[in-house]
């Protein structure tokens, strides 16, 4: 049986790949820590679970437009609106099941195939993955911990050309933890402006920058009409398992990813959506303890993991991620890793697997409890240890 080739196109997220893995260990008696998936060990606050529940009980079970509710893509308007981060109207919000359906719609829809993508690396794998399988080319940029795990205007210019459809940039960076300051956007939009490019800008960390202003590159000139700009429920609001995303683009744009949306996932479950609402226009003090409490345990863990001789680790300024550099160490990073995992029961991803600038690096979520990740620095140290020899 022979299956259509584009399928070899797309790439096992590592992050499930090591996570099943993990859990198998799990299931044979091994004790693992797990910093190797994007999640958290907060629950989604009750009060967004209760409003679940009361839509259930009402009758929210039903088809709805493939684009969203109108409560929620006002309730989306109004949370960027809020932020600072640009007005738009209901109709330039669209909803979908979690930000990387949305990643998929936004390549799908501007990306034809002979076309280049730049996106950063190392970065989010889907992003490599599904360019391949719209059939335009992946043109790699460069996140360097030497550049403050950002990227440069140069280095975008130089990849730039006629064949230049998107640009997708991320920021806070995942899986660096770097972001971009305004001079920083100024410059990619000077660029993309030039060369007339529509810009894919994932903030779906927006919330979790621990340091500074979060802008979005939608607010500067020149930009709103050329960028979607992609966000989650799913780390502000700990509500991973829900499924939960939106973005906010020209009309133009967002009827097309409402068309790949009605012709794949119909739509996002009602009650789920009703839920979303209550999340963005409730009360935020619990998203608020969340974002401190992450910034807490980046204090921790980035302290205790630059401790550890043969480890140097940058202070990432946004998301939950730390990019540890083990180049230092008598083994390569992809090695370490698997051996955290073997013998210290710390399940991390190795900076490979995010592409190809990022081998010395390992990436390790500290979205935990202060005793796991004190747990975690232990066993790391131990594992350090033992192959220094």
């Amino acid at each position: 049986m022979e299956l259509a080739a584009r399928m070899n196109q797309l790439k096992k997220e590592s992050a499930f790949v090591v996570l099943a893995k993990a859990q198998e260990m799990e299931r044979q008696g091994r004790d693992i820590i797990h910093l190797e998936i994007g999640d958290t060990d907060f629950d989604t606050p009750r009060h967004i679970v209760e409003e679940a529940y009361a839509q259930l009980r009402a009758g929210q079970t039903h088809y709805v437009a493939s684009a969203g509710l109108p409560e929620l893509r006002g309730a989306c308007a109004e949370f960027l609106r809020r932020d600072g981060r640009g007005e738009y109207r209901s109709e330039e919000i669209v909803v979908g099941p979690g930000g990387k359906s949305l990643l998929f719609c936004a390549i799908m829809a501007v990306a034809d195939p002979g076309a280049e993508v730049v996106y950063p690396d190392p970065g989010f794998g889907v992003y490599e993955s599904v360019i391949r399988f719209s059939g335009a080319h992946p043109v790699p940029i460069p996140v360097l911990e030497a550049n403050d795990f950002k990227i440069t205007a140069q280095d975008l210019r130089d990849r730039v050309n006629e064949r230049t459809r998107l640009l997708v940039v991320n920021y806070p960076h995942n899986p660096t933890g770097g972001t971009l300051e305004l001079e920083d956007l100024e410059q990619i939009a000077h660029v993309a402006i030039e060369h007339d490019l529509i810009v894919l800008s994932d903030e779906v960390y927006a919330s979790m920058l621990f340091e500074g202003t979060h802008t979005s590159l939608a607010t500067l000139p020149g930009m709103r009409e050329r960028t979607i700009t992609l966000e989650s429920l799913s780390k502000t609001y700990a509500m991973t398992g829900w499924r939960l995303g939106f973005t906010a683009s020209p009309a133009a744009i967002a009827g097309e990813l409402t068309q790949l949306l009605s012709n794949s996932v119909s739509c996002v479950p009602p009650f789920i959506q009703m839920a979303g609402v209550r999340a963005l226009l409730g009360s935020q003090e619990e998203s608020r303890e969340m974002m401190a409490a992450f910034k807490q345990r980046r204090d921790l863990f980035v302290a205790g993991l630059n401790e550890i001789p043969g480890i140097s680790c940058l202070t990432p300024r946004g998301a939950f991620y730390a990019f540890p550099n083990v180049a230092a160490l008598p083994m390569t990073a992809n090695e370490f890793s698997d051996y955290l995992l073997e013998v210290g029961g710390v399940a991390t991803l190795p900076g490979s697997a995010f592409g190809t600038h990022s081998d010395d690096h390992i990436r390790m979520c500290f979205a935990h409890s202060t005793g796991k990740l004190e747990a975690a620095l232990d066993r790391i140290s131990s594992a350090v240890d033992h192959v220094a020899g």
